[in-house]
């Protein structure tokens, strides 16, 4: 007998900082006005998409002294923007990437809180944390943590902001005409916390969302990082696209949920995915390599080799050979802010494979990084496309994507139009809406229910 279809889980990445969108195209357009996240937002519920996600970055990155050439200047708050976003949308998911590292639980859960409220159940938050003191200089406390401290930090953060979560339990507040609201129970929204990195007392003032808490993202890739979703993460934004990788990381990170009473689909992986359609597979291929040469201009791709070489190459032609040098491994990185620097932890061996692979292939600097760096991971028609989506979820590499256009705001709307439909004929994704909240888009159970499944079991 065979297993049933799995369903497919879609959602759209509004890219703010990114090597991704084609700015040169004439159909690209803001990143900073409201219209561009309205439009995005809508396309995606229009194809019943569960959520849309908003990156954050902290500080502009910076290589060489200079601003990096495809950050975004002037994007707007993640909270400011999915608040907005509640008010012209009526089911699309809204998750937003917060640091744990240079805010505080208190503030943070309040806004999340507020957010559920005002969306009727449909916050998410990507929690993550920031690994260089560069990024720290914009906050009071400044400096960085080594990665086991921020592991630490942001495990002990998420734990006292679900405290104040659940710090409100049931029907605690009663709506009175003449007087307004009331608390009916002098406990709700008392809270303790004593610990490591936070020692917090009071009363939280938002009482209980309709999801009980937003459901919880986690992005990272370490040890550490998969250790942290396994634990505490409804969903894993992972970096794990392909079919034999993403089937590897999916079997690992599944195989950690049950020395945590967990189940193994109470975690959703959810790689991210760019994509690039054509009427035939012939001409999707050749869409894609131009967006791909428009993606990596020769100056970005000059700036992409010092993420490995740690040195200055602006005197080396990017349509010519790789540097006959080694890289630096020094401490101090020219490139400042920046997540990729990390991908390379031992940049002598990385530089030795990428002369080899370029000799083999006679490719230039220019034409090795885009090769190894931007090549889109669903390209061809839309049934190919769809085809593969498919064949990936129901293989277990996924439980479904996070596409990222290389187009905003309309890059979306091909895939809402053409491949949507395609899965939806297949039986493995869904035709409307079936719940209200986020929690009832991805399957997963309210925190109120966990908790009293683990108690009676």
């Amino acid at each position: 007998m065979s297993k049933p279809l799995k369903q497919i889980h879609l959602a759209a990445h509004f890219p703010g900082v990114n090597n991704t969108t084609v700015w040169s195209d004439p159909r690209a357009g803001s990143h900073i006005e409201f219209s561009s996240f309205a439009h995005f937002a809508r396309t995606a519920e229009r194809a019943k998409f569960d959520f849309l996600f908003l990156a954050e970055g902290l500080r502009l990155r910076e290589q060489g002294g200079k601003i990096y050439d495809l950050d975004v200047v002037g994007r707007p708050d993640t909270f400011t923007v999915l608040a907005a976003l509640a008010a012209v949308t009526e089911h699309l998911g809204l998750t937003g990437t917060i640091n744990s590292t240079f805010n505080e639980p208190y503030e943070v859960a309040r806004q999340f809180a507020s957010l559920d409220h005002l969306s009727g159940g449909r916050s998410a938050w990507n929690v993550v944390t920031s690994w260089d003191a560069f990024t720290g200089e914009n906050f009071r406390r400044g400096g960085f943590l080594p990665q086991e401290e921020r592991y630490s930090r942001a495990k002990e953060f998420l734990a006292t902001a679900n405290e104040l979560f659940d710090s409100w339990q049931g029907d605690e507040i009663l709506a009175d005409q003449a007087t307004g609201t009331f608390l009916r129970d002098a406990k709700a929204g008392a809270f303790v916390h004593e610990g490591r990195h936070f020692d917090i007392h009071g009363r939280f003032n938002v009482p209980r969302s309709p999801q009980g808490r937003p459901v919880i993202f986690q992005a990272g890739d370490s040890d550490e990082g998969r250790e942290f979703a396994a634990s505490a993460a409804d969903a894993i934004f992972s970096r794990y696209a392909g079919l034999d990788d993403g089937r590897a990381f999916y079997t690992d990170v599944k195989s950690r949920l049950a020395r945590y009473g967990r189940r193994p689909d109470q975690l959703l992986i959810l790689p991210a995915a760019s994509f690039v359609l054509g009427d035939t597979d012939a001409e999707a291929e050749e869409i894609a390599r131009d967006v791909r040469r428009q993606q990596v201009s020769g100056a970005t791709a000059i700036k992409h080799l010092e993420f490995v070489w740690n040195r200055d190459l602006s005197g080396y032609d990017p349509e010519g050979p790789l540097p006959d040098i080694d890289p630096d491994p020094g401490e101090h990185h020219i490139a400042r802010g920046r997540a990729q620097v990390r991908m390379y932890r031992d940049p002598i061996a990385t530089a030795r494979e990428w002369r080899e692979r370029a000799a083999a292939n006679n490719w230039s600097i220019r034409d090795l990084v885009i090769e190894t760096g931007n090549r889109q991971n669903f390209v061809g028609s839309a049934e190919t496309v769809a085809r593969t989506i498919n064949d990936y979820v129901q293989a277990d590499a996924s439980d479904g994507f996070i596409l990222v256009p290389h187009l905003t705001p309309g890059g979306l709307d091909t895939f809402a139009d053409q491949v949507v439909p395609l899965l939806q004929e297949q039986g493995v994704f869904r035709t409307e809406y079936e719940g209200t909240t986020l929690r009832d888009h991805l399957g997963l159970a309210h925190p109120d229910d966990i908790r009293h499944e683990r108690a009676a079991s």
